[in-house]
C-alpha cells in the first residue's frame, strides 16, 4: 500500500517540506526556489520571534534560539518563514492553554489517529490538528472533491478534483507544517485495512460504505483501537473503546449476528435496515427523515450540513482528547443536538445585586427578580415520575411550594413521596435564595386536604456560601438513567455524599459490595414485576411515560429512559395492559424485572436517603437531604437514577393492601429484606432510593412546568 498521491508527485503534493538556510542540502534548494520567478518567498519571522518573546510564562532560551526554517508548499509555489518545531508549537497553542495544559500538549502530540472518509473527516481531521490533539494523522478517501461537496467541506473551488485526503492534508501542512500526515489515495480496503491501523492509537471513521465500516471495527478491536464516529444528523456520535472492551461487539451490536463476510454478500437493498439501525432512523430529524425517503427521487443522496459536520467535529475532538488524556469517556453514543438545545432557550438567571442592593432589614423583602429566581430553582426539583407535586407561588417577601393533591398516585401513599418532592423543592429554593443573598428561614406546615404540606420559605438578608455554592450544580442537576460501568466509589465520593445526607438532617445508606447490589437488585426486580402485573399500578406507570408528540411538561420523556432499540420495542409490548393481564393470569412474567437488574447492577452504587420519624414534614426534611445528595453525587461525575420500590412508603399492611392487594404478603417480605439490608432502623423513614453509576449524560433532561405555562428543559 502506498500514502502517495502518484508515483511522479509524491507527499510533496499535500506534506510541506521544511528546509534549514544553514544546512548545506536544504540551502541549495531554496537557492533554486529562490532562482524560480514563480515561487514566492514570505517571512515574518520577525513578527514570530516578537509574539514568542511576549509569551507569558516567558518562554525557555532554548526555544527563543532556535533557527528559523522555511516550509516549501510546492502546490502554492510559496515558501515561508517559521519558527522551529518547539517554538512554532508554543507560539501556535499558546492560547489553547488552560483549556489543554503545556503538559497535556505534549502528551496529546504522542498520538497517532487515522480518519477514514474525507467528506465529514476533512472538518474532523483539520479540528484535531488545530487542537494540537495528536502527532500524526492518516487520511484515506479514494474520492476527488466535487463541487457539491463544497456545501459542507471546508476547502476552495481551486481544490475541485483533487483526491479528498490530499484537500485535506494541504490544509492541515498550511496550519502546522511539522505535524505528519500520510494520504492514502487509494481509499480503504480489506488488503490495505491491516498496513493503516499499524501504530494507530484511535480511528475516526466516516465514510459511506457498510462493509468498511464493520470490517474496520472488526480490525481495530483485534488491534484493540477504539473507534469513533460523528453522524451529521442530530449530533450524534459513536464511541466504541475497544480498547477497554476487546470483545465490545462492533457498532454497539446494531448489527446483530451477522458477519462483515456476510454482510458484505448482501445487495444494497438488503443492507439497509442495517444502515438504518446504525443512524438510528427513528430519531433522526424531522427534515432527515423525510430525506431519506426522498433520497433517489427528489433527491441526489444523504443531505448534510456545514454546521452538523462542525458540530461532530468538535465533539470528536473532545472525545479524542479524554482518550489521549486517559479522562473518563465509555462506549456509547449520545446526540448533541443543537436544533433541539435552541428549543429550550430560556431568559439567563438574574444577576445577583451587590451585596450594598440587597434589601435591607428595613424593607423586610427580596426584588422580584431574586422571589422568580428562588421559586424557578424550586421548580427544578426531581419528583417521582416527574409529575411535579406542587403549587409553587413567589412572592417579594416568599415563596410558597404547597403539595397539590391532584398530582398524586398509588405509590405516592398518604402524599409521603410527594413530600419528598416539596422538601427537595424547599431545598432547591433555600440553594437559590442564599445565591441572591435573599435566605430566610424556612417553615413546613401540615394541614388537611385541600393543602396537606406547605413550605414557607421566606426571603430576607441572608447569606450561605456552602449552599450559594451549589446553585450552578443544582440547576444542573440531572436524572441519568443510562446503565453505567459499575467502577468503585472513591474514597472522597463516598465521604462527599455521606455529609451531604448529614448535613440536611438525613443519613445515607450506602451498598457498594456486589453481594449486597445482588441482593438489593433481586428484590428491587421482584417489587418491580409486582408493579407491571397490579392493573391500577401499571396504568399510572404508563401514564408518566412521555412519546414523541405527547406533551412533556410532566413525566418521563420516553428518550430519557435510555433504552436500546430492542428494549423499545419491548416497551411497546409491556406498556399494554392486556398482556401484563395476561401475565398475572399465568403468574408469569419474571423477565418483567430485568431492566431494574441490569441497571442496578450496571452502578457503582445504591443508596436509601432516610430521616428519623415518619410525618410528613419527616419526610421533606429528607427530600432536602436527597436532593443534596444527589447534587454532590452529579459533583463528582455521577449519573444519579432514582428507584421506586412499591413498598417504599408503606408503612403498615393496610398501606401495603391499597397498593396491590394480592400481593400484600410478599411486598412485606421484600420491604423487610430491604430495610435490613440497608439497616434501616424501625423509626427511620425511607425517603428515596438511588442508584449511582459511571454513565455518559444523558439524551434529554426532564422538563418542567412554570408559573406562565411554559417548561424548563
Amino acid at each position: 500500500m502506498s500514502f502517495d498521491v502518484s508515483a511522479d508527485s509524491g507527499a510533496d503534493a499535500y506534506n510541506a517540506r521544511v528546509l534549514l538556510s544553514d544546512d548545506p542540502h536544504d540551502d541549495q534548494i531554496l537557492a533554486r526556489l529562490r532562482e524560480n520567478p514563480r515561487t514566492e518567498f514570505i517571512d515574518r519571522s520577525a513578527e514570530f520571534d516578537s509574539a514568542l518573546r511576549d509569551l507569558r510564562p516567558a518562554v525557555e532560551a532554548e526555544l527563543l534560539d532556535e533557527p528559523t526554517r522555511w516550509a516549501h508548499y510546492p502546490w502554492r509555489h510559496a515558501v515561508i518563514a517559521v519558527p522551529g518545531p518547539r517554538a512554532f508549537h508554543r507560539l501556535r497553542l499558546d492560547r489553547s492553554r488552560n483549556m489543554i495544559t503545556l503538559d497535556e500538549q505534549q502528551r496529546l502530540a504522542g498520538l497517532t489517529i487515522g480518519v477514514v472518509g474525507l467528506s465529514v473527516g476533512h472538518a474532523i481531521a483539520h479540528t484535531l490538528a488545530a487542537q494540537g490533539l495528536c502527532g500524526e494523522l492518516r487520511l484515506a478517501d479514494f474520492d476527488e472533491l466535487e463541487l457539491s461537496n463544497l456545501n459542507r467541506v471546508p476547502a476552495t473551488v481551486f481544490d475541485i478534483g483533487v483526491n479528498k485526503a490530499v484537500v485535506a492534508a494541504r490544509r492541515i501542512a498550511e496550519l502546522d507544517p511539522y505535524l505528519r500526515v500520510r494520504a492514502m489515495t487509494d481509499g480503504l480496503t480489506v488488503d490495505t485495512m491491516e498496513t493503516f491501523l499499524d501504530g494507530l492509537d484511535i480511528v475516526v471513521e466516516e465514510c459511506d460504505s457498510l462493509d468498511i465500516k464493520a470490517a474496520l471495527r472488526e480490525a481495530a478491536r483485534a488491534r484493540r483501537i477504539p473507534v469513533l464516529m460523528a453522524s451529521s444528523d442530530r449530533g450524534l456520535i459513536d464511541v466504541e473503546r475497544y480498547d477497554l472492551e476487546p470483545d465490545r461487539p462492533i457498532l454497539h451490536g446494531l448489527l446483530g449476528d451477522i458477519g462483515v463476510a456476510e454482510l458484505a454478500g448482501l445487495s444494497s437493498a438488503d443492507k439497509v435496515p442495517y444502515v438504518l439501525r446504525i443512524i438510528d432512523a427513528g430519531r433522526l430529524s424531522d427534515r432527515g427523515a423525510a430525506s431519506l425517503v426522498e433520497v433517489g427521487r427528489t433527491l441526489s443522496t444523504w443531505p448534510q450540513l456545514a454546521g452538523d459536520i462542525a458540530v461532530g467535529a468538535a465533539t470528536v475532538a473532545e472525545a479524542v482528547r479524554r482518550i489521549g488524556l486517559g479522562e473518563r469517556l465509555p462506549s456509547g453514543r449520545i446526540r448533541i443536538d443543537v436544533s433541539h438545545a435552541l428549543d429550550g432557550l430560556t431568559a439567563p438567571a438574574p444577576v445577583p445585586e451587590p451585596a450594598a442592593s440587597v434589601p435591607t432589614e428595613s424593607t423586610g423583602q427580596a426584588d422580584c427578580a431574586a422571589a422568580e429566581a428562588v421559586a424557578a430553582a424550586a421548580r427544578r426539583a426531581p419528583s417521582g415520575g416527574n409529575m411535579q407535586p406542587w403549587n409553587i407561588v413567589s412572592h417579594n417577601d416568599s415563596v410558597i411550594v404547597e403539595l397539590d393533591p391532584k398530582y398524586t398516585s398509588a405509590m405516592d401513599v398518604a402524599y409521603r413521596g410527594s413530600a419528598v418532592a416539596i422538601g427537595a423543592a424547599a431545598f432547591n429554593a433555600r440553594v437559590a435564595a442564599a445565591e441572591f443573598g435573599v435566605l430566610g428561614p424556612v417553615t413546613f406546615t401540615e394541614d388537611d386536604e385541600p393543602t396537606p404540606l406547605r413550605a414557607v420559605v421566606e426571603l430576607a438578608p441572608g447569606r450561605d456560601d456552602t449552599l450559594a455554592a451549589l446553585y450552578g450544580p443544582m440547576l444542573d442537576r440531572t436524572t441519568n438513567r443510562h446503565r453505567g460501568t459499575p467502577s468503585p466509589l472513591t474514597t472522597a465520593t463516598v465521604t462527599d455524599l455521606h455529609a451531604a445526607a448529614q448535613a440536611e438532617g438525613g443519613t445515607l445508606r450506602l451498598l457498594t459490595d456486589r453481594p449486597d447490589m445482588e441482593r438489593a437488585a433481586a428484590i428491587l426486580a421482584a417489587t418491580d414485576r409486582i408493579r407491571y402485573l397490579q392493573p391500577r399500578l401499571h396504568a399510572e406507570m404508563m401514564s408518566e411515560v412521555r412519546w414523541p408528540g405527547d406533551d412533556d411538561s410532566d413525566g418521563l420523556d420516553i428518550r430519557g429512559l435510555e433504552l436500546a432499540a430492542a428494549d423499545m420495542a419491548t416497551l411497546e409490548i409491556l406498556r399494554r395492559g392486556d398482556v401484563m393481564a395476561r401475565l398475572a393470569q399465568w403468574k408469569a412474567g419474571e423477565a418483567l424485572g430485568q431492566d431494574v437488574t441490569e441497571r442496578v447492577l450496571s452502578s457503582s452504587a445504591l443508596g436509601v436517603v432516610t430521616v428519623a420519624g415518619h410525618t410528613l414534614t419527616d419526610y421533606a426534611r429528607a427530600g432536602a437531604a436527597v436532593e443534596a445528595v444527589w447534587i454532590a453525587a452529579a459533583q463528582h461525575g455521577l449519573g444519579v437514577q432514582p428507584v421506586s420500590p412499591v413498598f417504599l412508603y408503606a408503612h403498615d399492611d393496610r398501606d401495603l393492601d391499597e397498593l396491590a392487594a394480592e400481593s400484600v404478603a410478599e411486598l412485606r417480605h421484600l420491604q423487610a429484606q430491604f430495610r435490613a439490608l440497608t439497616g434501616t432502623g424501625p423509626d427511620e423513614a425511607q425517603a428515596l432510593v438511588l442508584r449511582f453509576s459511571h454513565a455518559p449524560s444523558p439524551s434529554v433532561r426532564s422538563r418542567r412546568r412554570t408559573a406562565s405555562g411554559r417548561t424548563l428543559g
